[in-house]
């Protein structure tokens, strides 16, 4: 039996359920452990892929001062004994980990048990936990270090085209949204309009009704939405994105071979969502640009670029059969 854990933000769990997609195909229902914060519980508290749910109260310790660092620690520790038992129980032979505070009581679990842990580093920059657990890892999977694949649901790269002209722009949020990205895309929205150019637009659940508002005004026709679980039809039948660069919204876009404009978040940890991004316009080509570089000249940029060879390459940037490539060295490793 193997154990997933992590999360706390999309990014993390969206690899933790490709994984566990891929374990589902082999026969495998694995446990999953996260927390009852961030978005844990709404992503798997009803997913019928995992054998067993746990979701225990664990929370940050890195954003935490003082006094309260020192409660969090604690916490933590004493969540890792109880994790403890949750693997002893279900006889887990292995614990993969996809980062974030949830991950840290199973992953200590494993640790104190002397399970083999895996674990798999989304960004450029690798997280404060990941960095202290790291030596103690069985496997440490990461794009941006070692060329490992990135797990995407197989959707990217089926849906995946070469883009030759913009006819249809995607701006991309998240989620929850980008107040940042909203407020752009509001800007040159008119222009495109007037340039015969599709949009859609993924508000996030904050800004859905200011958004949806501003395009029934100016009277703009576009597909407006706060979430989408068929996200990834949407992305396909776009030819240009505008997004944030958490590294899965990332691999996706590259998977499905859409240039894109890339707007890191600006209070990223580390800046790892610009450090993301950068890796992606040194291998293939698109826009970076700060939150508050932004202005009305980018639209020139963004219709000079040389759509059809940016597509092209972004065909390089990631392998197929990525979640399938990782499980399989766990399954090895396990076997020996």
């Amino acid at each position: 039996m193997i154990a997933i854990t992590g999360g706390g933000t999309g990014g993390h769990l969206k690899i933790a359920r490709v994984i566990k997609d891929e374990l589902n195909k082999r026969g495998i229902k694995p446990i999953f452990i996260g927390s009852t914060k961030g978005a844990d519980r709404e992503w798997f508290l009803e997913d019928r892929g995992f054998s067993e749910k746990y979701f225990l109260n664990s929370s940050g310790i890195v954003d935490k001062k003082g006094l309260k660092k020192i409660t969090s620690l604690k916490n933590i520790i004493s969540l890792s004994f109880k994790a403890q038992k949750i693997l002893k129980r279900h006889n887990i032979k292995a614990v993969f980990s996809v980062g974030g505070f949830s991950a840290a009581p199973a992953s200590l679990g494993a640790l104190f048990s002397n399970i083999p842990l895996f674990i798999h580093e989304q960004n450029a920059y690798t997280g404060t936990l990941n960095r202290l657990l790291k030596p103690f890892s069985k496997r440490f999977f990461n794009t941006f270090l070692y060329n490992d694949p990135y797990p995407v649901e197989e959707i990217f790269f089926e849906s995946a085209r070469v883009r030759k002209e913009i006819k249809t722009v995607i701006f991309l949020g998240g989620s929850q949204g980008a107040l940042g990205i909203n407020n752009f895309a509001l800007k040159i929205a008119p222009i495109l309009n007037k340039k015969g150019i599709k949009i859609i637009h993924q508000t996030g659940k904050r800004d859905f009704k200011r958004v949806k508002e501003f395009y029934k005004k100016e009277k703009i026709q576009a597909n407006v939405f706060d979430f989408d679980k068929n996200l990834a039809k949407k992305i396909a039948s776009a030819d240009f994105a505008i997004s944030r660069a958490g590294a899965s919204t990332l691999f996706e876009l590259a998977s499905n071979q859409i240039p894109t404009l890339f707007i890191p978040y600006p209070y990223a940890a580390k800046d790892h969502q610009y450090k993301n991004a950068s890796y992606i316009i040194k291998k293939a080509g698109g826009l970076l640009r700060r939150e508050n570089e932004l202005s009305l000249d980018i639209i020139e940029e963004i219709f000079s670029i040389n759509l059809k060879d940016v597509s092209q390459k972004l065909a390089t940037i990631n392998k197929k059969d990525g979640a399938k490539i990782i499980v399989d060295e766990v399954m090895d490793v396990l076997s020996v």
